[in-house]
């Protein structure tokens, strides 16, 4: 209701401003300034010296923008891909920036040097074969030359070799909320569809398959430093994107079908805590955070927990109202403490069936209370 009354409001006013125009209009009538609504040398003056005040704006706001949000850019890459990711989108951005300073200073120059003047007739060329060759073949071959390189990058960073010894992981997406499944001894994951997804198989592996026997499932995903990981992808209800912006990786989680996608990480998260530039990053958002509690505490809240820094997993696609707030935490660890933390994780197949286990039942017929339930012993599959 508040948002129509806003909208009937801002209706009302722009009619307002509207009729104090005309009435502005009427007005001048009878006075002796030019009504003919045709351009004269003043007009086109001033509309010449306004596109150089205007290329002046661009260029102040376009520096202004460097200084105050440059430090906002992902810096250092966390995977072995990533240099190259950022060595093709910094060549991209240097082309773009170089040539938006040429063209805009030439748009804005000409309209200036070219305003029209009382008399002055426009000169008109039928053709130039030189000028459409020179930004016909130059716009060409710099086009032709990222395509070529973002080709090859793309070849090398999507290329999984099915022999290579990876970590194959499956990502989960659903509203709103990720779970990974881990592939146990085997490396193989077991067959899955949302035909299965009952009780505390939230993500319907097939219990049937063998190679499903030591799977493992998680809300909190570990990767090994120095070791390509094989991310396979899957969406239970609409179209997710799994983007973890620190590693340079994004993919779709497509409802129906599987994606893949895979990188090695090259920083664990303590050390990439321990990064010069994170360090200074944190501080400052300490410092922002420890103003805002003053504040909080002022009004009587609660101070903000200090900021420490972990990679996540976000979804890049806005699959509903909680969209925001759908993310996993990523820990990357030494090649030894991630084979100790994946040995302490339950199988699977272990928590389905103590799930499923029914009591056994009573000796004498009668009922079995509740603390003499027995649960039948479970053998997982190695």
């Amino acid at each position: 209701m508040t948002s129509l009354l806003v909208i009937i409001v801002l209706v009302l006013l722009a009619v307002a401003l509207w009729q104090l125009t005309k009435i502005f209009d009427l007005t001048q009538v009878g006075s002796n300034e030019d009504n003919s609504q045709v351009a004269n040398d003043n007009d086109n003056n001033v509309q010449g010296y306004l596109m150089f005040g205007f290329l002046a704006f661009i260029y102040i706001l376009t520096i202004y923008g460097l200084f105050k949000w440059g430090g906002l850019v992902l810096h250092t890459p966390a995977s072995a891909h990533g240099a190259q990711v950022d060595s093709l989108m910094n060549i991209s951005w240097v082309l773009l920036f170089i040539v938006q300073a040429i063209t805009q200073v030439l748009i804005h120059y000409f309209s200036f040097k070219y305003r029209g003047k009382q008399g002055q007739k426009a000169l008109f060329f039928a053709d130039n074969n030189k000028l459409e060759a020179v930004w016909s073949i130059i716009p060409a071959v710099v086009l032709a030359g990222l395509i070529l390189y973002g080709l090859y990058a793309w070849t090398n960073i999507m290329f999984i070799d099915e022999d290579e010894d990876t970590v194959v992981i499956e990502l989960y997406a659903q509203q709103f909320k990720w779970s990974a499944r881990y592939a146990g001894e085997d490396n193989v994951l077991g067959k899955a569809n949302v035909r299965y997804i009952e009780g505390i198989n939230t993500l319907g592996v097939d219990m049937s398959d063998k190679n499903s026997q030591d799977d493992i499932v998680v809300s909190e995903l570990h990767i090994p430093k120095g070791k390509k990981v094989h991310f396979k992808m899957r969406s239970q209800d609409v179209l997710h994107s799994a983007y973890m912006p620190h590693f340079r990786a994004q993919m779709n989680c497509v409802p129906g079908m599987v994606t893949e996608f895979a990188f090695e990480p090259v920083y664990t998260t303590a050390e990439y805590r321990e990064l010069p530039y994170m360090i200074e990053k944190v501080s400052h958002i300490n410092e922002l955070r420890a103003k805002k509690s003053i504040d909080l505490v002022a009004k009587g809240g609660t101070a903000l927990d200090p900021y420490t820094f972990d990679y996540l997993l976000l979804c890049n696609k806005i699959c509903g109202a909680s969209h925001y707030n759908m993310q996993m935490k990523i820990v990357v660890d030494t090649p030894e403490d991630y084979k100790k933390w994946l040995k302490e994780q339950a199988l699977l197949a272990v928590q389905v069936r103590d799930a499923n286990a029914a009591p056994a039942p009573a000796a004498d017929g009668e009922g079995v209370s509740k603390d003499s339930v027995v649960v039948a012993p479970v053998v997982a599959v190695k």
